[in-house]
């Protein structure tokens, strides 16, 4: 699997594990479909945010291959 680190590998309509702000303590993966990238820079170390297609937002840790 890919970590979402990098914005030129997301793009909408992937399948995506997130993690919401109110989880990141634990680090609890969402996953889901992209709907909107969210982080305008290239890169992000924590990984790109992401709006999912049923609203949640969060930071990409993991993509389907």
């Amino acid at each position: 699997m890919v970590d979402g680190q990098n914005r030129k590998d997301i793009q909408p309509r992937l399948k995506v594990a997130i993690v919401l702000k109110q989880h990141q303590r634990t680090g609890k993966l969402t996953w889901g479909i992209v709907k909107d990238i969210l982080t305008p820079s290239a890169y992000h170390p924590h990984g790109i945010k992401v709006r999912l297609t049923d609203g949640q937002v969060g930071r990409v840790k993991a993509i389907e291959s």
